[in-house]
């Protein structure tokens, strides 16, 4: 992992932590919207979460195969479903 600092908004980081705990978002989806690989994403969830949600948010996303695409179905063709934040409507 890098060493670069992490800079985001109250809401930005409020999103990021909606799309960690979303099944179907996967961790490439992040990547690609805030540049926050796995690793830094761990980091982050760890820094804002109580530890006890922490630790269960990361046994939640290990036994999720949907969190990585190599692993992920060929049937599930998108991130989210676009009806469901409140962005974008």
């Amino acid at each position: 992992m890098s060493n670069k600092k992490i800079r985001l908004s109250k809401d930005d980081l409020s999103r990021l932590i909606e799309m960690a705990w979303e099944d179907k978002t996967p961790f490439e989806a992040i990547l690609n919207s805030y540049d926050v690989d796995e690793s830094e994403l761990m980091k982050l969830m760890q820094a804002n979460l109580k530890p006890s949600s922490y630790r269960l948010w990361r046994k939640r996303v290990k036994e999720r195969s949907s969190k990585h695409l190599k692993l992920r179905s060929p049937e599930i063709n998108r991130a989210y479903c676009i009806t469901q934040y409140k962005i974008n409507r």
